[in-house]
């Protein structure tokens, strides 16, 4: 009995122990699986963590991508911006250029027909701006070239054009006029526009312009006939004096044609020895005595017996001839000097003019220098005219002059009077010759001229040196400049410019100064 009883306590015993294991492992389980489900609770909230930062991440890149998109797109339209500008206008004045002036030109012309209006077109050309380049240096031409554009485009009205289509060329477009009186109305204000001197750098530069005007329908159906015609017809208004205007008419065409003829016989006259030399005396006022002598070139040219320099001079400096042609006179001139010489003829100097672009050559010097050796000419026989406006006011200009004068050449400013020089920059260089242009002595004898001439007198005998007058032509003004103490003159009261074999022949008749 108690045996069993005994069993029945241990087998109590035991379930109990396997009940309470059963609970532990339940319980054991339980805390698995509430452990199990806060992980994945906390996975979850991780997960959702890292989804959340991932979108912020590529919101802040999505965000910064659209603003530096932005930017870029603003930068593209800028260059765009500036690229179109520049492929429009002008560098050096910002004003149009040509590309952007021929659209306009177009867009006229229809709204004009569309209107039943006129379009003029000018053309403007700085009058000898080449001297200016040459003589006082690209940096003064270019700030020159901005004062002009801005007195242009204070001449127009706000719905008209200035354009620059490169060197020293102006273009104009005038839209809707009602006819030529419109047109002139505005060149004669450009015009008036260029009477004030232009300050650049301490220089007073007083400049001209010459106008061509052509005008739709009358003088060109499109653009590209208009602007040929305008051209043609500025390049008249350069013929007839410069400083002026010339409105196109057909018969300028012509002229147009002969200039480009002239240009192509320029090329072979030096090859065919077309031109030669005449030379006008130079004689002193004071015994009325032979000085020496000017060298002025002429041009043989086929077909149209002598030219004369002021109808082919300008298109040889266009066309770059210039230089071989000034070459030839100098050495032409040297050797005829130096012949002469030798005949037995005293010729105290041969003066020969030099023009801006030959005496700034690199070369100049060095072939004076040889030219005199070939030809045995004493230096001091030889005198380089120069205009006033064709000595730059720099140190490689006086250097060239201080090289020349030690050489024994002298050197004469010619023109004197015409240009812009400064007279304190005159002052300190080696000239030894002042020639007065004969525009002041032509105005002699009406009054006009007589208080410059007079200046010009005193001025140069105060600074040491020899004054000669151009251009003389009367008894009257031979004797105002001899009794005003000018030294020397030269012009058709003595003389005109003559062949060689002639003024041989002078120089043998007349007495000279030893």
């Amino acid at each position: 009995m108690e045996a069993d009883n005994l069993a029945e306590r241990e087998a109590a015993v035991i379930a109990t122990e396997q009940v309470m294991l059963l609970r532990e492992k339940e319980l054991r389980l339980r805390e698995a699986m509430l452990s199990a489900q806060v992980e994945a609770e906390n996975a979850k909230a991780a997960s959702n963590l890292l989804i959340q930062a991932r979108l912020r991440e590529a919101n802040e890149r999505l965000v910064v991508s659209a603003v530096h998109a932005q930017q870029m797109t603003e930068v593209a339209e800028r260059a765009a911006a500036q690229f179109s500008h520049m492929m429009q206008h002008d560098t050096l004045t910002g004003l149009a250029n040509r590309a952007l002036m021929t659209d306009r030109l177009e867009q006229s012309i229809t709204l004009a027909e569309r209107h039943g209006k006129q379009v003029a077109l000018m053309f403007l050309d700085i009058d000898h701006f080449k001297h200016i380049n040459d003589s006082l240096g690209h940096e003064v031409g270019d700030k020159l070239l901005l004062s002009i554009a801005n007195r242009l485009q204070g001449g127009i009205r706000v719905s008209d054009t200035v354009s620059r289509h490169g060197g020293d060329e102006f273009v104009v477009l005038l839209n809707e006029v009602n006819g030529k009186e419109d047109a002139v109305n505005i060149a004669e204000k450009l015009l008036n526009a260029m009477i004030e001197p232009h300050l650049i750098n301490g220089n007073a530069l007083k400049v001209t312009i010459s106008i061509g005007i052509s005008l739709f329908p009358d003088d060109g159906k499109n653009a590209q006939a208009m602007m040929r015609n305008a051209d043609t017809a500025m390049y008249q208004a350069k013929k007839n004096g410069r400083n002026n205007y010339k409105i196109f008419k057909l018969e300028m065409n012509t002229r147009a044609v002969a200039r480009q003829s002239t240009e192509q016989a320029l090329h072979q006259a030096l090859e065919h020895n077309e031109f030669i030399l005449h030379y006008q005396p130079k004689v002193s006022l004071k015994t009325e005595h032979i000085t020496g002598a000017e060298v002025l070139i002429r041009w043989q040219r086929p077909g149209h017996g002598l030219v004369y320099p002021i109808d082919f001079i300008d298109i040889a400096e266009d066309c770059g001839l210039i230089l071989p042609i000034g070459n030839w006179v100098l050495n032409t001139a040297c050797r005829q000097a130096r012949a002469w010489q030798e005949e037995g003829l005293h010729l105290q100097q041969i003066a020969v003019n030099v023009s801006a672009k030959e005496f700034h050559h690199k070369g100049f010097l060095t072939g004076v220098r040889k030219m005199l050796a070939d030809t045995g000419l004493n230096p001091e026989h030889l005198e380089i005219e120069i205009t006033e406006s064709g000595m730059i006011q720099d140190i490689e200009t006086t250097e060239l002059l201080i090289a020349l004068k030690d050489l024994g050449v002298q050197i004469a400013v010619d023109d004197f009077g015409t240009g812009y020089s400064c007279l304190s920059y005159l002052r300190h260089l080696p000239i030894n010759t002042l020639k007065i242009d004969k525009s002041f002595v032509e105005d002699i004898e009406n009054g006009t001229g007589e208080a410059i001439v007079k200046a010009i007198i005193a001025m140069g005998l105060s600074l040491k040196h020899r004054i000669v007058a151009e251009g003389i032509e009367t008894h009257a003004q031979f004797s105002f400049l001899q009794t005003s103490n000018c030294a020397e003159g030269q012009g058709h009261f003595f003389s005109q410019a003559l062949p060689a074999e002639d003024f041989a022949k002078l120089l043998a008749s007349r007495p000279t100064t030893c």
